[in-house]
């Protein structure tokens, strides 16, 4: 099984312009990983694809030479099922050699109607993915249940077309880690690596980021589940910490009507509440910046370390 890395892990370094996609692929090779996960999910206020400054043909060039360079496989993040812009996404894929391209429907909050169009609107890329031997990749995206996904897929009906299987985003769908997983893994091309807790921030309760091993998903019964029943050869860190996001389906909606009990279980957020609030870790002021820079540093460090071990463990 090999290990690589999303560019979301370091996302505060990217955002503060401390890191550009040459320095991620560096930093990546630096952990003794496989590959890399590209995010070109658009930032608000910066320019350029997410972590891509341009998809232009020679910096697409550049990027692909720094990726073989170190004999890393390549995937991409997007979003969204718009045609138009998927096959945009393939193009830049095939460019620069990523063979996976994660996307979701939801855009922010659950949305029916972009779940109903979703099938119509991917079976219109099939030929290009066919084409360039790209595989997409449906994600769990905090709106989508995995039975959701699963029959988006399955409406598709095509061997280009499966699931990214996210380990925690079902969570702010209310749904359990492991049936999420046990119900995805089959359908896996890729995944998202990470662990989570639930905290409560004075106003209500939120699904918070925290590094692999430290949070309260079984990630252990999970790789295991990812080895026994997937056909994966790749697992991808994404150390979502610092982040918090609220729940985006009503309680239930994913079997889960209450937190307290197992990957759901309550702890104290990260950082004290009169300093600052979950739902602004994501950009947090620059006080607190050098800080929570440092800190998703170390979280990195420590999920990287964690995936490690489990792939010690189960893939021998």
């Amino acid at each position: 099984m090999k290990i690589g890395l999303e560019t979301e892990s370091y996302h505060l370094q990217f955002i503060t312009g401390r890191m550009d996609i040459f320095k991620f692929i560096q930093k990546t090779a630096e952990l003794g990983l496989d590959g890399v996960m590209i995010n070109i999910v658009k930032w608000p206020g910066l320019p350029g694809w997410g972590t891509l400054e341009s998809f232009e043909p020679e910096y697409l060039k550049r990027v692909k030479a720094e990726i073989q360079k170190y004999g890393f496989f390549a995937e991409i993040d997007t979003n969204g099922t718009d045609p138009d812009h998927l096959s945009q996404v393939i193009e830049v894929a095939h460019q620069i050699g990523a063979d996976v391209i994660r996307t979701y429907t939801c855009m922010g909050e659950y949305d029916a109607a972009r779940m109903a169009e979703a099938p119509t609107n991917i079976k219109k890329i099939v030929p290009l993915l066919q084409q360039y031997r790209i595989k997409l990749a449906v994600e769990n995206h905090e709106e989508e249940l995995a039975d959701e996904v699963i029959q988006i897929i399955e409406e598709v009906n095509s061997p280009w077309v499966g699931a990214h299987c996210d380990l925690g985003n079902g969570m702010m769908a209310w749904e359990d880690p492991v049936d999420a997983v046990t119900k995805l893994a089959p359908y896996a091309f890729t995944t998202h690596f990470k662990d989570h807790i639930i905290v409560h921030d004075g106003e209500d309760y939120r699904v918070c980021g925290v590094p692999a091993g430290t949070g309260n998903i079984d990630l252990d019964q999970l790789f295991k589940i990812f080895v026994e029943k997937s056909t994966l050869t790749r697992i991808n860190v994404e150390m979502c910490f610092p982040y918090a996001i609220h729940f985006k389906r009503e309680p239930g909606a994913g079997g889960v009507s209450k937190v307290g009990e197992g990957a759901f279980k309550v702890e104290e957020p990260p950082y004290d509440l009169s300093v600052i609030k979950p739902l602004d870790y994501y950009y947090p002021p620059q006080e607190l910046m050098e800080q929570m820079i440092e800190d998703q540093a170390r979280g990195v460090e420590q999920s990287v370390k964690h995936a490690l071990a489990l792939r010690d463990k189960y893939c021998r």
